[in-house]
């Protein structure tokens, strides 16, 4: 059974930047697909970034060139580097995977298998 830690999250002020985590066990994480989605108070689920097995990324259209995704087999860890967060990026960032997804596919909550439990990111002035 596979299972996601996420870490990392925290408040920060307009401009900050921070770094999640995400600590997968049970599985060889590199063989599949692996994402981030987030969820502010009264709002639906949302795609973040999600990196494939072959190192292939997609990014959400409100995080690109601001998120970056990375993994490591070493500690069988994913990364979400998080640089020039505004108030809107205020949310609960959870980690998932999934067999695979595509440029068409990444975003559909349907595809991803399970979820951690998640961590908070707080921006605020």
């Amino acid at each position: 059974q596979v299972q996601l830690v996420e870490s990392g999250g925290g408040s920060v002020r307009p401009g900050a930047s921070l770094r999640l985590s995400c600590k997968v066990s049970g599985r060889t994480f590199l063989s599949y697909a692996m994402a981030w989605f987030r969820q502010a108070p009264g709002k639906e689920r949302e795609f973040v970034a999600a990196v494939n097995s072959d190192d292939r990324t997609y990014y959400g259209d409100s995080v690109k060139g601001r998120f970056t995704i990375s993994k490591d087999k070493g500690p069988n860890t994913m990364w979400l580097q998080m640089n020039r967060l505004n108030t809107e990026d205020t949310a609960l960032y959870y980690c998932t995977w999934g067999y695979f997804c595509s440029a068409s596919d990444c975003e559909s909550l349907n595809i991803w298998r399970s979820w951690g439990q998640g961590t908070q990111v707080a921006v605020a002035s």
